[in-house]
């Protein structure tokens, strides 16, 4: 299942509660609120609950990590071929709680494009991203590691951080698109960066950990619907 842009990919790190048969039901939500909006909804769950997830088959599903290795002797690694045959829609790489050195940012790009894995490769800062877009991922996910989890939007409290990066990779490669992450929890977050020119956001724990995760993506996926307008 492809990721269409505008997109909201929530990635469900190790939460427990988007864990095992709570990361299946999370999924069939973000599955229910797209289909009631319209608005591409896609998940990132462990890789142990890609196949449930997966199954579930209402959203695009990405790995949250994929090495840049090849099939063999790599005890431990995650291998792109398993995350394609387990029939999921790509990966994200370098995410700031599994950075990467650039070579290897670039390798798993390569190795995902040879599989045919979409990538949602995130960075830091607006000189990596400039420095990411050479590799021609499928998209870049800024993201100021300060305010991962925060509640503080970076689309809000450093937009410059965002337009910055929109600047370095229209540069480099101005097909790649940008994802906007970093303490986004609202509605109005959402549209915030997608009126700075970013295509989407990249969230976790402001769904995730949500009292009602269903009320957050609708409210989300609607402010993609009034920011497209």
């Amino acid at each position: 299942m492809k990721l269409k842009l505008p997109a909201i990919l929530v990635n469900f790190k190790c939460y427990r509660e988007a864990t095992g048969k709570q990361a299946v039901r999370l999924a069939e939500i973000a599955g229910e609120v797209s289909e009631e909006t319209g608005v591409t909804l896609a998940v990132a769950p462990q890789f142990t609950d890609l196949p449930a997830v997966i199954q579930a088959g209402r959203v695009p599903v990405f790995s949250q990590h994929i090495d840049p290795v090849k099939p063999g002797s790599f005890t431990g690694h995650i291998l792109a071929e398993a995350v394609k045959e387990a029939g999921a829609s790509g990966s994200l790489v370098n995410h700031s709680e599994r950075r990467l050195p650039l070579e290897d940012v670039k390798a798993c790009v390569e190795r995902a494009r040879e599989v045919g894995l979409a990538t949602v490769v995130c960075a830091d800062t607006p000189q990596a991203c400039g420095e990411i877009a050479a590799f021609n991922p499928d998209v870049i996910a800024i993201e100021p590691p300060e305010l991962i989890g925060t509640g503080i939007p970076v689309s809000k409290a450093k937009p410059e951080v965002v337009t910055g990066a929109l600047k370095a990779v229209e540069a480099v490669n101005p097909a790649v698109p940008v994802l906007c992450g970093a303490g986004i929890t609202v509605g109005a977050d959402v549209e915030a960066a997608l009126k700075l020119g970013t295509r989407g956001v990249l969230l976790a724990s402001g769904v995730v950990k949500a009292p009602d995760p269903r009320r957050v993506l609708v409210e989300m996926a609607e402010a993609v619907v009034r920011a497209e307008k």
